[in-house]
């Protein structure tokens, strides 16, 4: 990442001058999210619950992957840009108990306080990469709760297999701790279902790696937002997402990173329609959920709705 002075200004001036298409002229809908007691189904069901976060339900346990509910993706919440969707497809409280949590790094947007508080009392196990255990200790997470995975480490979970993978980004909640903690993607290997988690990455070698080891994928979860030219290293920009899927071997791809916050200069909607135009060059089922909008993996049956054009 270019973190030099005049890099850094000039970034800083785009953000400043401003655009109408940044964010939506109106709060974005949600389709609202019903919980069960017991989870005992079988089949792989995925939520996507804006920007990065997911609620996975697979091999009848639930598990959050960057489970960041707060109004606004900064450590001082009142300042900067607010959650599209103004409302979540549910309340925190209402939530179930959930079987694991997984983080893909400390940056505000993906690990949040106020979620952590919330969850607490209502998570089995966390997994996080190497250092953000640290961030959950001092917040009132139990440490035999907390398991830490450095690259290429693999986490059992009631039955659950997690492989801990690569990704180029960088970490830190302050200006004075950055790269103090790991930053990774994530393979989930369920009974009959495998989900590659990109986490935030700039592209790489990294994804063809991770497909030889342990491809191919039958969904995979794809930075596609936030990007800027001077963060390439960082961030993906829409066409490198779809070349990141195919590296991976991913049959169908959701584009994540995007639809929640603003955090980079361009509109709000041009990761995903850059990112459906690529997929189209290249042959790559697309998945499009609206926010809180449950679907099952194994009906073969996937969101396409253009929603976010209404």
């Amino acid at each position: 990442m270019t973190t030099d002075f005049r890099s850094m200004l000039s970034v800083l001036k785009e953000f400043l001058k401003g655009s109408p298409k940044r964010q939506p002229k109106h709060p974005i809908q949600v389709q609202p999210l019903q919980f069960s007691l017991q989870n005992t189904s079988q089949n792989t069901k995925i939520t996507w619950l804006g920007h990065s976060a997911f609620l996975i339900e697979m091999d009848g346990k639930r598990i959050l992957l960057d489970p960041m509910f707060g109004k606004a993706p900064s450590p001082v919440p009142w300042f900067g840009n607010k959650r599209y969707s103004k409302e979540l497809p549910f309340s925190v409280e209402d939530l179930p108990e959930i079987d694991l949590v997984v983080f893909s790094h400390d940056h505000y947007d993906h690990l949040d306080y106020g979620t952590i508080k919330k969850l607490t009392n209502r998570v089995k196990k966390f997994i996080v990469p190497l250092g953000v255990g640290s961030h959950l200790e001092r917040w009132g997470v139990e440490l035999d709760k907390i398991q830490e995975c450095n690259w290429w480490d693999h986490a059992d979970a009631d039955g659950l297999s997690l492989v801990c993978t690569p990704a180029r980004h960088f970490s830190g909640r302050s200006l004075t701790n950055r790269n103090s903690t790991l930053w990774c993607s994530w393979v989930l290997n369920g009974k009959d279902t495998k989900i590659y988690f990109s986490g935030d990455s700039g592209y790489g070698p990294h994804f063809k790696e991770i497909g030889e080891k342990y491809g191919p994928f039958d969904v995979t979860l794809m930075e596609c937002g936030q990007y800027h030219e001077k963060w390439a290293a960082i961030h993906m920009i829409p066409e490198e997402t779809v070349q990141a899927h195919v590296d991976v071997k991913g049959k169908v791809m959701i584009p994540i990173h995007w639809g929640a916050f603003t955090l980079s200069v361009h509109d709000w909607t041009d990761p995903i329609e850059r990112v459906i135009k690529a997929a189209n060059k290249q042959n790559v089922m697309i998945c499009t959920p609206q926010i809180g909008e449950r679907f099952t993996i194994e009906d073969d049956v996937y969101p396409r709705l253009m929603w976010w054009e209404t």
